[in-house]
């Protein structure tokens, strides 16, 4: 089964839209900083023909409903500020991964925390999944946070799970059942 894309996801101070190839100069922006990749399992973009590449990726595992892959719009600016999205989704399991990624400019301010909250209550109130899970590399301090703030359990370490940068390095597996959120936290 796949997912059927949303028109759009609103919270107070940010749009998520599925991305579209227009984006792809405003992406470049954040993944071709090679602070923002630090912890990514994808090597920084380097120009546009990075871009292009993950475009002609994204692009059909978004036209089938295998992925959601959606910008993150600062209402107040207008501008591209991150994205997030659904993938490995398991239709027997309702299940699917999450990611995200913010501009470093960006960071700190709440926002991300805003947008993979509304990324999650679609995935369980509009997408009927179950559970989501997230990896983070061991060293993202950051994004452990996030997770456990958003209501996710730490549930394991992946050890050498990932290769990025020629070293293998460990992440952390953390996971969310639709039954774990707290009223209030959304």
């Amino acid at each position: 089964m796949a997912f059927d894309p949303p028109p759009m996801l609103e919270t107070p101070r940010l749009c998520l839209r599925l991305v579209r190839q227009s984006d792809l100069p405003a992406l470049m922006a954040i993944n071709g900083d090679a602070v923002v990749t630090r912890f990514l399992p994808y090597p920084t973009w380097r120009d546009a023909a990075d871009a292009q590449a993950w475009w002609e990726r994204i692009a059909p595992a978004s036209a089938s409903g295998a992925a959601l892959q959606f910008v993150v719009i600062e209402k107040a600016t207008g501008s591209l500020i991150g994205a997030c999205l659904l993938f490995n989704h398991e239709a027997g399991s309702a299940r699917a991964d999450i990611g995200y990624v913010t501009r470093r400019t960006h960071w700190q301010r709440g926002l991300t925390f805003e947008a993979v909250a509304a990324l999650i209550r679609h995935a369980f109130d509009g997408c009927g999944l179950r559970r989501l899970e997230a990896q983070a590399d061991s060293a993202n301090t950051a994004s452990h946070a996030l997770l456990l703030k958003l209501g996710f359990q730490c549930e394991g370490l992946l050890r050498q799970r990932w290769v990025h940068k020629g070293a293998a390095y460990d992440t952390h597996i953390y996971g969310l059942l639709a039954s774990d959120r707290q009223p209030g936290w959304d």
